[in-house]
């Protein structure tokens, strides 16, 4: 009877093995990453797939082999790209977890302090990163052999970021991007930059919400969310980045989550605005909430869900990002509120503000996809700020003009709402 148990056990063994391990030609044996969750077959072999391993032999079989191409294996590897605060925040958030993560960083001496000391001599001061953050100046050490590659590069930053690693980039990695912003040049939100550059077959996916980098570190409890054209790649990574801390959500809502992504950014310089001037909450409420209104039309205009601007994505992380005293674009604001200007703002800190260029490129994003009568009258808030960046108009006088727009109704209904909008690169793949 024991020995029967024993061959039983031994049996469950190898067949438990046989479900989580790789045989390819030769002998060796590779771990093969499989879903959080996975529940469907169909799903597993996406994920194979994306790996460069395909299923062989008849259905029943387990065994695979390795494709030309193939990428990482399990167990889980994660590269950030991108040395800043929230870099450092989603590597941070991998590395607590126990898995293997990997800091792209731009110069060796800020990787060689992250690596014996686990701080940033710049950056997150008083914190000590996890033991296993491994940081490197070298795209060839740690981007061919990523499970998933997470993107937190600034937005303006991006396509000339991504030109210069994008050989060490396997086909079929998927890419999460935690930045947000419409880029200058192109007008194109993340989505259509990273296409551009890594192709359009490329898995990606977007991180957003009220998502303070230092919090996320400090072990404050965030809400976010992780929207994919991929609802399993969206969940998978949702599985894989939450804890007891840290919570992700799931959506579908690509171009949803990435309007209320940038357009928060210009809605919190002007809350900060309002508190350089000395404004009261009424005020600042006020402007915020119109503003949320015009990130609605916005989004509905290129096909987003309101949904989606009223989560986490939108009014979650406007909320987050108009009143939270770590905001780098409300600082921004209640600069400018207070009287200094652009290039002595500019001039005084390293950290980027993304809703100063995201604040300009909007309103030429509108004035191109949007077709109407009175653009301005539609978007006061969004074309006010770019006025006052441009130098246009101060702060004070922004504020009055919006007083004095003649009355309207507080909403337009969403029912009848039927936009009018150009084919144009952006509008055609928002529309997809």
């Amino acid at each position: 009877m024991r020995t029967q148990s024993m061959q039983l056990l031994f049996s469950s063994c190898l067949a438990f093995l046989s479900i989580i391990s790789v045989f390819v030609p030769g002998g060796q044996m590779v771990d093969a990453y499989i879903p959080a969750k996975a529940n469907s077959l169909r799903s597993y072999e996406r994920r194979l797939s994306n790996q460069g391993l395909s299923r062989v032999g008849s259905s029943s079989s387990s065994s695979l082999q390795m494709k030309s191409t193939a990428p990482p294996a399990y167990p889980v590897r994660i590269a950030v790209m991108g040395g800043g605060n929230f870099g450092l925040a989603m590597a941070s958030i991998c590395a607590r977890k126990g898995i293997p993560t990997t800091l792209l960083v731009r110069k060796e001496e800020i990787a060689e302090q992250i690596n014996t000391k686990h701080t940033h001599p710049s950056y997150m001061k008083g914190i000590e990163f996890p033991a296993r953050l491994r940081a490197t100046s070298k795209p060839d050490e740690c981007l061919p052999d990523a499970t998933y590659i997470i993107h937190a590069v600034p937005c303006q930053y991006s396509r000339s970021f991504l030109e210069g690693v994008k050989d060490h980039i396997p086909t079929g990695t998927p890419i999460l991007s935690v930045s947000k912003g419409i880029e200058t040049t192109s007008l194109g939100f993340m989505a259509n930059i990273i296409r551009d550059v890594l192709g359009k077959d490329r898995p990606l996916a977007f991180l957003s919400g009220p998502s303070f980098a230092r919090e996320i570190i400090e072990g404050v409890a965030t809400a976010v969310v992780i929207a994919s054209d991929d609802l399993d790649l969206a969940r998978d990574l949702a599985f894989l980045l939450s804890d007891d801390q840290f919570k992700c959500f799931t959506s579908q809502d690509v171009i949803g989550v990435e309007i209320g992504g940038a357009v928060k950014n210009v809605i919190a310089l002007g809350a900060g605005m309002c508190e350089g001037l000395g404004l009261g909450t009424n005020a600042m409420s006020g402007l915020v909430t119109r503003g949320c209104n015009e990130m609605r039309r916005l989004g509905l205009t290129f096909g987003a869900r309101p949904s989606t601007i009223a989560g986490l994505s939108g009014v979650g992380d406007t909320f987050g990002t108009c009143f939270g005293p770590l905001s780098r674009n409300r600082k921004f604001g209640y600069r400018l509120g207070q009287g200094e200007t652009m290039a002595e703002i500019l001039e005084s800190t390293t950290e980027v503000a993304e809703g100063v260029d995201t604040s300009l490129a909007v309103v030429r994003l509108i004035e191109k996809e949007c077709k109407g009568y009175r653009l301005d009258l539609k978007y006061p808030i969004l074309f006010g700020i770019a006025k006052i960046l441009k130098g246009e108009q101060t702060p004070a006088e922004g504020l009055e003009l919006l007083m004095k727009m003649p009355m309207q109704m507080e909403n337009f209904d969403e029912r009848s709402y039927n936009p009018r909008i150009t084919r144009s690169k952006v509008g055609a793949q928002a529309e997809e």
